[in-house]
Parts: C-alpha cells; sequence; structure tokens
C-alpha cells in the first residue's frame, strides 16, 4: 500500500519531467529567434498605407500576430507545468521512511523505560479511549503502536538497528509513477479502463486521421481545391485574352462556396450600376448583356462583382455582410492566381510547351487586382502608349492627374520614373496641385518600387556549339535594385488588406508561337534560401565543365556575394530542338507591381547534329554540351517588346489570330526542365 502510494505521488513529478524535456529548449530557441529578428520596416512608408491600418501594430493586431496554434500550445503547457510545480510543492501527504524512533520522540540510542514512558505519554494523548478524533485514533494505530512494537520486540529492534527495518533486510523495490488507480484495478474498473485507453490511444487518432484524410484530399498541395484546378485546366484556351482571364478566375470552387443571400440581392445592383463600364458588356444591346449577366449562377455573379469593387476601389459601398465576403475573396485571390498562372504555364503542346499569352493575362490581373486598378486602364489612352494603370498606383493619382502630367511631355510611366525628384516635384505641385506631403508620399513608393535587370548565358559542358537534342544549360542571374536599398520588401498595396509578397514569375518563350519553354517562380524575400538554390546550382555547373575544386569555391563565392547584393539566380536545362535560328523572350514578370516587368531577347542557334551518339537521355550526366549563341540588337528588341504589349485593345481580333508553333520541348515545372522539340508546325 505504502509502495503504491509513493508511486502516486510520484506521478506528477513523471509528467513534469516529460513534458519539460522538449518544452524547455523549444521555448529559448523560439525566444531567441524572436528577439533576434530585424526590426527594419520592408513596408511602403506612405501615408495611404499608413492610414490604411495596414500595418498598424495594434495591442488586438499584436495579440493577433502572437495567438497561432504554436504559441498558445506552448502557453498552455507552461501553465500546466506551473500547476503541477505547485501540487508537487503542496502535495497532501509526504512520504517518510518508517522512523519509530522519531515517531515517538526518542533519540536513536533510547532505553526500554524510555521507550515505555514514552508511548504512556503519546497513548493519553492519541488513544481513542483518551481522544475521540478519528484521526487521532488512525495515528496511534497506524504510527505510535506499531513504533512501539518495531522497539520492545528485541528481534525487530535488532533488525531495524542493523538494517534499518523492523522486518530485517529489504530487497530492491521497483514502482511505476502512476497514479494509483491504474494501480489498483478491479473487474469493473479494469473494464472502463480499457475502454478509455482504446478510445484516447485508438479510437481518436483514428477518428482525427480520416478526418484530416477526407478534408485534405479535396485540396493540393497550395491549398487549393482539386474542383478548381480542374475548371482551371478545363477553361485554359491558348488563345485567351488577358482580359477575358477573369471569367476563368471566378470559376474557382472556393468562390462557388461563398454564402449567396437575399438581403445582397439590393447592395450587388448598386455595386453593378457603380462597377458595369468594366464588365465588358455590349452598350448597344445594353438590356440583353444585363439580362444575361444576372442570369449566370449567383455565385458568379456576386464574386465577380466583388472582384470589380475591388478593381475599382468601390468597397466602401458594400454592407456589412459583403465586407466580410470581400475580404474572403480577396483572401483566396493570391494562391488562385498561382495555380491558374500554373495552369496556364503548364506543358499542353505536343513538343512540352505552355502557352505565354494567357500567362501573361494571369500575371496583369494579378497585379491590378493588388493595386486594385481597373482592367480598362491598361488600354492605350491618349498620349500614353502603355495606358495609364502604372500611375493609378501611385499614391493620390486619379485619371485626371495623369492628363494633366501628359500635357507636360511625361506619355510614359518610365519617363515619369526618369525623371529627377527636383523635376517630379515641380512637376506635381506645379502641375498636378500636389501638396508637398502627397508629393513626398509619391517619392516613397517610387523609392520601393523594384528595378529589374537580367544577364543570361548558356554555357557548353565539354562541347562547342549547340547540336540537335543536346542539352542546354540556361543560367541568369536576375537583380533586384530599389532607391532605398531593400532587396526583400513587401508591395504598396493599401487597398489589398492582407500580407502579401512580391513575386516574379520568370518564363523563356516564344511571342511569336505563343509557347513557353521554361518557368520558374523566384522571390527575393528569403536570402538564405537563395544563397543555397545559387550555391547548389554553381557546384553543378561547374563540376560538368570539369573545373578544379580551388574554381569552384571561387565561383560559389562569387555567388553568395551576387545574391547578398540584391541577385537571384535561376538555372534551367532543356533538350535543344530541331536545326534553326530562334529568337526567344526571357521575361520577368512581377504579380504585384504594375510596370515593373522586365524581358531580354535571346537568339539561339541550333545546328545539324554532326556528334556521334546523344546526349538527350540524361540531364544530369557528363558530357553535357551547350553553346551562348545569344545575339542582342536593338531591331530585335524593339520589336520583342512590340510584342509584349497588352492586349485589352484587341482582345476580338487577337483570339482569332492565334498562333501556336512548338520550338522546343521543355518540362515547364519549377526547376530542370528536359523534352523534344522539331521545326514546324504544331
Amino acid at each position: 500500500m505504502a509502495a503504491s502510494e509513493e508511486n502516486s505521488a510520484l506521478f506528477p513529478i513523471f509528467v513534469l519531467s516529460v513534458m519539460a524535456l522538449p518544452l524547455v529548449p523549444y521555448t529559448v530557441i523560439t525566444l531567441f529567434r524572436a528577439f533576434s529578428k530585424k526590426t527594419k520596416d520592408i513596408h511602403c512608408q506612405c501615408s495611404v498605407c499608413s492610414s490604411s491600418g495596414k500595418y498598424r501594430q495594434s495591442i488586438f493586431k499584436r495579440i493577433s500576430n502572437f495567438s497561432t496554434w504554436s504559441n498558445l500550445s506552448v502557453v498552455l503547457l507552461w501553465i500546466v507545468m506551473a500547476v503541477l510545480v505547485y501540487y508537487i510543492k503542496n502535495i497532501s501527504h509526504e512520504i517518510e521512511v518508517f522512523e519509530p524512533f522519531s515517531i515517538l520522540g526518542l533519540e536513536p540510542r533510547a532505553s526500554d523505560s524510555e521507550i515505555k514512558k514514552a508511548y504512556r505519554r503519546l497513548s493519553i494523548q492519541y488513544h481513542p479511549d483518551k481522544n475521540p478524533d478519528p484521526e487521532a485514533h488512525t495515528y496511534f494505530v497506524e504510527y505510535i503502536s506499531k513504533a512501539y512494537q518495531a522497539l520492545t520486540d528485541p528481534v525487530s529492534r535488532e533488525n531495524f538497528e542493523k538494517y534499518g527495518h523492523p522486518d530485517g533486510r529489504q530487497g530492491l523495490q521497483m514502482g511505476i509513477a502512476l497514479p494509483s488507480f491504474l494501480l489498483n484495478i478491479d473487474g469493473a474498473s479494469g473494464g472502463v479502463l480499457l475502454l478509455a485507453i482504446v478510445g484516447v490511444c485508438i479510437l481518436l487518432p483514428l477518428v482525427m486521421a480520416v478526418i484530416y484524410l477526407s478534408s485534405s484530399s479535396k485540396y493540393s498541395g497550395n491549398y487549393v481545391r482539386h474542383q478548381t484546378l480542374s475548371a482551371y485546366y478545363y477553361f485554359m484556351k491558348p488563345s485567351l485574352a488577358p482580359s477575358k482571364v477573369m471569367e476563368i478566375f471566378t470559376k474557382a470552387a472556393e468562390y462557388m462556396e461563398i454564402p449567396v443571400r437575399r438581403s445582397d440581392d439590393e447592395p450587388l445592383q448598386r455595386l453593378f450600376l457603380l462597377v458595369r463600364s468594366e464588365l465588358n458588356l455590349d452598350l448597344k444591346n445594353i438590356r440583353q448583356e444585363q439580362a444575361k449577366f444576372w442570369k449566370q449562377h449567383p455565385a458568379l455573379v456576386k464574386t465577380e462583382l466583388l472582384i470589380q469593387a475591388q478593381l475599382n476601389r468601390e468597397s466602401a459601398a458594400l454592407s456589412p455582410a459583403l465586407l466580410g465576403d470581400f475580404r474572403r475573396v480577396l483572401e483566396l485571390s493570391p494562391r488562385l492566381l498561382e495555380e491558374l498562372m500554373k495552369m496556364a504555364i503548364m506543358p499542353r503542346t505536343s513538343q512540352g510547351h505552355g502557352w505565354l499569352r494567357p500567362a501573361i493575362g494571369v500575371v496583369e490581373l494579378s497585379q491590378n487586382f493588388i493595386q486594385a486598378v481597373p482592367l480598362s486602364a491598361r488600354k492605350t489612352t491618349g498620349g500614353v502608349s502603355e495606358g495609364i494603370a502604372p500611375f493609378l498606383q501611385l499614391p493620390h493619382f486619379s485619371e485626371a492627374i495623369v492628363k494633366k502630367i501628359t500635357r507636360k511631355k511625361v506619355r510614359t510611366f518610365q519617363e515619369f520614373q526618369d525623371l529627377t525628384i527636383q523635376e517630379r516635384a515641380e512637376l506635381l505641385t506645379q502641375v498636378a496641385g500636389f501638396s508637398a506631403a502627397e508629393s513626398q508620399d509619391v517619392e516613397m513608393v517610387l523609392e520601393i518600387m523594384p528595378s529589374i535587370t537580367i544577364d543570361i548565358k548558356c554555357e557548353t559542358e565539354g562541347e562547342e556549339g549547340i547540336q540537335e537534342g543536346d542539352i542546354v544549360t540556361m543560367l541568369a542571374w536576375i537583380t533586384l535594385k530599389r532607391g532605398n536599398g531593400l532587396v526583400g520588401a513587401l508591395p504598396h498595396a493599401p487597398y489589398f488588406p492582407f500580407h502579401k509578397e512580391e513575386n516574379f514569375w520568370l518564363l523563356l518563350a516564344d511571342s511569336v508561337s505563343n509557347v513557353v519553354w521554361l518557368s520558374q517562380k523566384l522571390s527575393f524575400m528569403d536570402e538564405a534560401a537563395a544563397i543555397t538554390a545559387a550555391t547548389n546550382a554553381i557546384q553543378q555547373s561547374k563540376e560538368g565543365l570539369g573545373s578544379s575544386l580551388k574554381e569552384i569555391n571561387v565561383a560559389v563565392k562569387e555567388a553568395v556575394e551576387k545574391v547578398r547584393n540584391g541577385s537571384r539566380l535561376a538555372m534551367c536545362k532543356f533538350q535543344a530542338p530541331a536545326e534553326g535560328n530562334y529568337n526567344l523572350t526571357f521575361y520577368s514578370l512581377c504579380d504585384s507591381w504594375i510596370g515593373c516587368d522586365k524581358k531580354t531577347p535571346l537568339k539561339v542557334k541550333v545546328l545539324k547534329r554532326s556528334r556521334a551518339g546523344t546526349r538527350a537521355g540524361d540531364l544530369a550526366g557528363e558530357g553535357l554540351t551547350v553553346e551562348d549563341k545569344i545575339e542582342e540588337e536593338e531591331e530585335e528588341e524593339e520589336e520583342g517588346f512590340d510584342d509584349y504589349e497588352s492586349e485589352y485593345s484587341e482582345d476580338d481580333e487577337d483570339e482569332k489570330d492565334t498562333r501556336t508553333n512548338g520550338i522546343v520541348a521543355n518540362d515547364s515545372g519549377h526547376g530542370e526542365h528536359s523534352g523534344s522539340s522539331s521545326d514546324g508546325e504544331e
């Protein structure tokens, strides 16, 4: 019984030790990371972003940021540990070794007469006939009587003095630090305990696993429903104009699940009148077009109107119920647009190419969505050849302001950026009527806007010249510069209420035949991951060239320095196509900023195979050859930029004239790419 009580008392200590073993180091590491984070602001500091409250660190927002599942679990575990410490410290009874002399209040060498005298004294105090208290009776029987018997019996006293126990030498006793109810099990409680163990240890994890698998089977790795991916794949077409991408985007299953309430009818009607000009309705048959629009599925109508509310900055006209749905639409949009982009660039043609035109449309929709700029702003209007969309993402700008600026020979957004700070300030204050503070807001946004430069080279690995079937390795350094000196930063997006990082889609494509050879998503936020990727790519490239260890280390060191200075390395491999000259374009498309895209023309010459054998079977094998036959000419560069002009003003004609000539095979996923191709029509 005593052993059982001792084991039961040790159980809290056992639980405390098991909890503290992982919890203490995890908490120390978490706190160290929290205090070692850089406090440098990477978001826009203009007054528009500040007044939006997006980055305001109120007490509620700080609590919300802290209240993650991991942090709450750590706090809860520390509370449990504190309760266990308090319980152990103030435990109701103490486990003591049986000490008869101490119980009787005697010294260890006391005589028999002293023992009897102490026993009579304690009997008067605790004997049941003298003291009716039940606790006194228990103490007398369990302690005083046993102690007296142990000391008055010669054998018991000798055993106690020699072995420390009245019964003589004791063997080693082992116990389990478990509660007593687990050690003293009878028939009835045993069955209940067995059911509890089966329920907690087997049934509960099984039920949780079934629920998790049933729900996760509906979603992809990016937490997008498979039903959405199927719809995007089915409706994606090579001739899809950028302005038509919206129709596919709204068909996401996540948007179809947004509830449609009868109380939303009137607010949606008012919203429809505000954004009607952006819905691509035929004004000649406006009544029929409106009726056709409202006959669509209610969820599609609601989603498209809420998206137009974002693009036209009309969220203030929404009712409280619609405002919640509006935030849900915005919250889902980044990952849905990312999956829509993957559907556009995934291999579709017989040569394994993706489609360029819909890919550009998806990126343009993402840019307008984040910056809350209407799609119609991309159309060529007035003297602005590229549309007024880049200007509208700046704070305090409107269509009227842009018209005033363009009268002063500032036709394009690039010309506006090329002005000096003093010239811009004079233009904004004197022509546009901006105050000094508003002009300063514009400068802050221009300073945080990224400027991209691209440096591409194709390396040969052991051979000269690119021949049919060779594996071509392309290394592209993408360098980002900002006026404020930052590399990784959050875009100026005061009308998008959620955290959004900049991403850049890198595409190697043929704009004439509307195909994408290679694609990769790039971010400048994680420098450590970029260093690792660049190091691995350089090592692989140099080892293929047979470089020495010293040369590899020097190249890796240079690559690491480039990454720290704001560059990122994109490495792709593809199989050389059939003999011919190929005019390609390398695109860098930002999904958050309008007017920050960059493209570089490439001319690749593929020779007829003259070498024996083929090296197309193994991308990572030795003896791979590639030749850099890239020529950059001013005339070709101008033609390439003409190909990339936004197509919102020519949708109908472009949909009828779609060219899909295949050139090179590729795997358009991220990382390495391969495939087969031939000249001619697809």
